[in-house]
C-alpha cells in the first residue's frame, strides 16, 4: 500500500539523517586521532573504512527482509544502534579495538537507514522520494560532519562532546519516529510466499542495465566524496597551524554542501536518462581528481578546497542519479533489495582512502589522483556505451518523475 503525501515521512527523513550523521561525525576527526591518540595514517583510515564492514551486511539483509515484514521492523532498531555506537566511538578514544567495534555499529545503523529508510521515504512520499533521501543523506553527512569538526576543535572534551550531541539527537529522533505508518502492509495471517534466502536474492542486479550503468559508477559516489573529505584535508596538516580539525571539518562541509546544491541539477539530468545524469557525475568527479591532484602537488591550499567542491558535486549527481535510476528499476517487491544493493557497491568506495594511504609511500598521491581521474574516464565510457540500449520509457518515466517531484 502506498500512502501518498503522508506526513510521516518528514519523520523518516530526520531519523534518516541522523544516522547519517552517526555515520560521517568520525571522517573530520582523523587529524585529531592522528595527533591526540597517536594512530597512523593508514590506522585512523581503516577506522573510517571499518563501518562499511558494518554497512554492506545491514544493506544486503535490512533491505530484503523490510521487503518481506514492512519498514518499520527494520527502520526502528538504526536510531538506537547509532546512539550505541556513539557511546563506544566517545568512550574509546584511545582504543583502536573499541573505535572499530563503534564504527562497525555506526555503519549497521546506516546500513539499515540507506536500504529502509530511502525505501520508506519513496512509499510515503512518490515522486520525490529518491531525492528527498539524498537530501536527508546528505544533510546528515555535512551537519554531522561540521558539528563533531566544530566541537572537537573548539569546545572541551575534544574526543567525545560530539558524540554525546549526536545520542541526543537519536533519542530524539526515536521518540519522533514513533507512530510513522507502515507502507508494507500484508493481509492478516498471510505468511510469505518464498523461502527467506530467496528474498536476499534480487534478480534485478542482474540484469544488463544495472550492470551495465549502475555497477560501474557506484563505487565513484563515495570514492569522489571519500577523497575530498578523508585524503585532501590530511595532506594539510602541516599548513593548518593548529586547525586541523577545524580544516578537515570545512573540507566535509565544502564537498558535501556541494553535494547538497547540485541535486536539483541531478534531477533534471535524469530526465535525459541514467547515462546522461550519470555521466555528468563521472565527469565532474574525473575534474575534481585532476584539480586535487594539482592542489597536491603545488601545496596550494585554496586548490584543496575547489577540489573538495568539484568532488562534491560529482559526489550529489552521482548519488541522486544512481538512486532515481534504481528506483525506476525496481518493482514494488525488490524496491529495498535494488537499493540496498547498489548502496553496497557504492560504498566499496571507502576503501578508497585506505588503499591509496597504503600505496602513497610508493607512488605519492598526485599519481594516484591522475590514476583514478583515468579509471573515472573508463568508467564514464563504459555508462554510455551501455547507456545506449535504454529504452524510450525509461526516459519518459524519468519525465514523468521529474515532473511530480517539482509538483511535490
Amino acid at each position: 500500500m502506498h500512502v501518498r503525501r503522508n506526513p510521516g515521512w518528514q519523520r523518516v527523513a530526520v531519523a534518516l539523517a541522523t544516522v547519517a550523521w552517526g555515520g560521517n561525525q568520525f571522517t573530520p576527526l582523523l587529524v585529531m586521532y592522528r595527533q591526540h591518540s597517536g594512530f597512523s595514517s593508514q590506522a585512523v583510515t581503516v577506522l573510517l573504512a571499518a563501518y562499511v564492514i558494518g554497512i554492506i551486511p545491514a544493506l544486503l539483509l535490512g533491505g530484503p527482509l523490510s521487503d518481506r515484514h514492512g519498514r518499520r521492523p527494520l527502520m526502528y532498531p538504526a536510531v538506537p544502534i547509532t546512539a550505541l555506537a556513539s557511546l563506544l566511538l566517545a568512550l574509546g578514544a584511545d582504543s583502536e579495538p573499541v573505535l572499530f567495534v563503534g564504527r562497525m555499529l555506526s555503519g549497521v545503523a546506516l546500513g539499515l537507514g540507506m536500504a529502509v529508510g530511502t525505501s520508506w521515504l519513496k512509499e510515503l512520499r512518490p515522486g520525490s522520494g529518491a531525492s528527498l533521501a539524498s537530501t536527508a543523506l546528505t544533510a546528515g553527512f555535512a551537519i554531522g560532519a561540521g558539528a563533531a569538526a566544530a566541537l572537537a576543535q573548539f569546545a572541551p572534551w575534544p574526543t567525545g562532546l560530539a558524540y554525546l550531541v549526536h545520542i541526543l539527537l537519536a533519542v530524539a529522533a526515536m521518540f519522533l519516529l514513533i507512530g510513522t505508518p507502515e507502507t508494507r502492509i500484508s493481509r492478516p495471517g498471510q505468511a510469505p510466499s518464498r523461502p527467506l534466502l530467496a528474498d536476499l536474492v534480487v534478480p534485478k542486479a542482474r540484469e544488463r542495465r544495472f550492470l551495465l550503468v549502475l555497477l560501474p559508477m557506484a563505487p565513484w559516489i563515495f570514492g569522489f566524496a571519500g577523497s575530498a573529505y578523508a585524503i585532501l584535508p590530511n595532506l594539510l596538516v602541516g599548513w593548518s597551524k593548529g586547525l586541523a580539525t577545524g580544516l578537515s571539518g570545512l573540507h566535509c562541509l565544502i564537498a558535501l554542501g556541494c553535494g547538497i546544491a547540485v541535486q536539483p541539477l541531478g534531477r533534471r539530468l535524469t530526465s535525459y536518462g541514467a547515462p546522461t545524469a550519470i555521466g555528468a557525475g563521472l565527469g565532474t568527479g574525473v575534474v575534481g581528481l585532476l584539480i586535487g591532484g594539482f592542489a597536491i602537488a603545488g601545496q596550494i591550499p585554496a586548490a584543496f578546497l575547489v577540489a573538495a567542491a568539484v568532488l562534491g558535486c560529482g559526489y550529489g549527481l552521482l548519488m541522486v542519479a544512481g538512486l532515481a535510476e534504481v528506483q525506476r528499476l525496481a518493482g514494488p517487491d525488490d524496491l529495498a533489495g535494488l537499493t540496498a544493493v547498489f548502496y553496497s557497491l557504492s560504498y566499496l568506495g571507502f576503501f578508497v582512502p585506505a588503499v591509496l594511504a597504503g600505496l602513497s609511500r610508493e607512488l605519492g598521491y598526485p599519481l594516484m589522483f591522475a590514476g583514478g581521474a583515468v579509471l573515472g574516464l573508463v568508467a564514464l565510457g563504459t555508462v554510455l556505451a551501455g547507456g545506449r540500449s535504454t529504452r524510450p520509457e525509461i526516459v519518459v518515466a524519468a519525465s514523468r518523475e521529474l515532473a511530480a517531484d517539482g509538483a511535490d
